[in-house]
């Protein structure tokens, strides 16, 4: 009982002031991506892709971070 007491004990919330940003720049990136797939006439490439790999990695790292609080 004595062990289970100090192990709820040490977990405390990770929650801090960035992760509001991260969240934010995460919907930029996404809203960033689709507007790219939206363009008609000619598309480019290699900004799609770097934005997907972008939204993949913050995603990730927002999965990480919702995780820890």
């Amino acid at each position: 009982m004595f062990l289970a007491e100090a192990a709820t004990e040490a977990v405390e919330s990770t929650y801090s002031h960035f992760d509001i940003f991260m969240l934010i720049f995460t919907v930029l990136i996404a809203i960033g991506l689709v507007r790219l797939l939206m363009q008609r006439p000619r598309k480019n490439v290699l900004a799609i892709g770097f934005a997907a790999v972008c939204l993949l990695v913050f995603l990730a790292a927002d999965y990480k971070m919702i995780s820890g609080w």
